[in-house]
């Protein structure tokens, strides 16, 4: 009967101190502006990433098929003219916008390299466990 009553008090016990206000001197702090910070900088990076690959892939038509235009008139007998270009600045037929796309892809290019000498510096400092 001991027993069980020490097991009753020590069930209240761990009930009462789970619905405590006092704070555990080993649990970490999290300020709520620090918390808050860290969602705005997320919502900003996803929006800038998605306005980049927007711009890349989609933006009058993406970044391919004015690649695919370029090099066959490099490669081949085709002229601009064939992919719609005329010699006004406001009919580029298939390279319609790529003034954008170009824009977008050094981005990304920028963005891959620094985020990969980010990465190679941070694994620099981090050493095996010996």
């Amino acid at each position: 009967m001991e027993t069980l009553n020490r097991l009753a008090l020590r069930s209240w016990e761990a009930l009462l101190a789970f619905f405590s206000d006092e704070e555990d001197p080993e649990e970490p702090f999290y300020d709520p502006v620090q918390l808050g910070g860290v969602c705005i900088v997320c919502l900003v990076v996803i929006g800038a990433l998605y306005w980049l690959l927007w711009a890349l892939l989609v933006f009058e038509g993406g970044i391919f098929p004015k690649a695919r235009a370029g090099l066959e008139v490099l490669l081949s007998s085709k002229t601009l003219k064939d992919f719609g270009y005329e010699q006004a600045p406001y009919a580029m037929g298939a390279f319609e916008g790529w003034v954008g796309n170009v824009t977008a892809l050094g981005l990304c290019v920028l963005t891959l390299w620094a985020l990969l000498h980010l990465y190679r510096t941070a694994q620099k400092g981090v050493r095996p466990n010996a």
